[in-house]
């Protein structure tokens, strides 16, 4: 099993998880932008290359497989969708293709796609300049959000309730899409009024299962950062979303994998935001397996091997995720847990600081999920509400403190 991942700070925090599942059913190799560290004890071999490099990617791949004999490839990087489809091309090994992933990641086309099949979605236009947003937004009508067409995590995502806001929320937009690979357009789209959920669903040869739901909470508008998410294997709502993240996954053309579809629900309908082709981020695979016993890490290199995924329910319980954010941008002087509480609390699940003191932390609209996190919580419960209660518990016995600097973002 070939898996291509990152090397950056953040893929032990929140990837490591994936990778171990992994490990424990396949021999896995690994392409990766610098050499493994942390990962050596769950992989067999790797080769060093830039998944952004196709040349290099390609090659790293071939090398890989004159010395094993590879029965699938996997990523789990939003980054690295479409490149993975295309060494699976390169490599004869099973694979969405490469355009569908495009598809997935490029905003506006999966837009048009989710219109023509009727999936119920939002209005959205793209801009390329600030006079082609205002005359979408007139069309689309205020509020309306603005986002990049290929990016993730939030980044770049704002709220614009009236023209007097658009400029600076174009230029907030603008500057995210810069980083875009697949597109670096902006998009104008209605906002869809209503809670925010995910659907982690599981498709293998055309038949998609939804798993289960995550529910959100976000940080202060404009922006859409999220700063908790609950996962409760007994969630009435699973029934009612199942169909539509279905049918936006068959609207891009998805056949196997693991997808993270978003959603508001508007007046109580779903509406689709987007589907993300991969686990969903901020831990929530592993919430799903706390939550439901269902391994989404497992399910996505069975699927990427040709093999049909295990998706019985062993457990009954919830989780939840806490994401953890000081109060303004500076400098961490402060980062701990009360080590008094977690021994008396079995159900505070992990805790993990990504950041350290004399780190420097900058949250929106200067910073992003990236720059403003310092680390997470994680907490179970019989149902979501105590699993959330019990996070919000264990909150108020962690310090996260700054030293803030000059132009300071406020607390979210």
């Amino acid at each position: 099993m070939l898996v291509v991942s990152t090397a950056d700070a953040e893929a032990q925090a929140y990837r490591g998880y994936c990778l171990e599942a992994v490990a424990a059913r396949y021999d896995v190799v690994l392409i990766t932008p610098a050499a493994p560290t942390w990962e050596r004890e769950f992989i067999t071999d790797f080769a060093i290359a830039d998944p952004d490099d196709a040349q290099a990617l390609t090659a790293a791949g071939q090398a890989l497989a004159e010395r094993h004999e590879l029965t699938g490839v996997a990523t789990w990087t939003e980054w690295y969708l479409v490149q993975t489809a295309r060494l699976a091309r390169r490599l004869d090994l099973p694979s969405n293709s490469p355009e569908v992933m495009e598809a997935a990641r490029n905003k506006a086309t999966a837009r048009t796609l989710f219109a023509r099949h009727g999936v119920p979605s939002a209005a959205s236009m793209t801009a390329r300049s600030l006079l082609e947003a205002a005359l979408a937004a007139e069309t689309i009508g205020y509020p309306v959000v603005l986002k990049p067409a290929a990016r993730a995590g939030s980044i770049g995502v704002i709220r614009v309730n009236r023209a007097e806001e658009l400029p600076d929320g174009f230029e907030f937009a603008a500057a995210g899409a810069r980083g875009g690979i697949e597109s670096t357009k902006v998009l104008v789209e209605e906002y869809l009024d209503g809670p925010e959920v995910s659907v982690e669903c599981v498709t293998h040869r055309g038949h998609t299962t939804a798993v289960a739901v995550t529910r959100k909470t976000l940080g202060a508008p404009p922006f859409f950062e999220e700063v908790a998410h609950s996962v409760d294997a007994g969630d009435p709502l699973l029934d009612q979303v199942a169909p539509v993240a279905a049918a936006a996954i068959k609207a891009l053309g998805i056949t196997d994998g693991v997808s993270h579809v978003e959603m508001r629900l508007v007046a109580g309908r779903p509406r689709l935001i987007e589907v993300n082709a991969r686990i969903g981020g901020d831990m929530i695979g592993h919430l799903v397996h706390l939550a439901t016993g269902v391994d989404l890490s497992r399910a996505a290199a069975d699927t990427a091997c040709g093999q049909a995924p295990e998706l019985t329910r062993t457990r009954h319980s919830a989780a939840a995720i806490r994401l953890l954010y000081p109060s303004a941008s500076g400098t961490l002087t402060h980062c701990r847990l009360d080590d008094a509480f977690a021994v008396q609390v079995p159900w505070l699940e992990q805790v993990t600081f990504q950041r350290t003191v004399g780190d420097t932390v900058v949250l929106a609209p200067a910073g992003d999920m990236f720059s403003a996190r310092a680390g997470f919580l994680i907490t179970t419960g019989p149902t979501a509400e105590v699993a959330r209660a019990r996070a919000a518990e264990a909150l108020r016995h962690v310090t996260i403190q700054v030293e803030p600097g000059p132009g300071a973002a406020p607390a979210k």
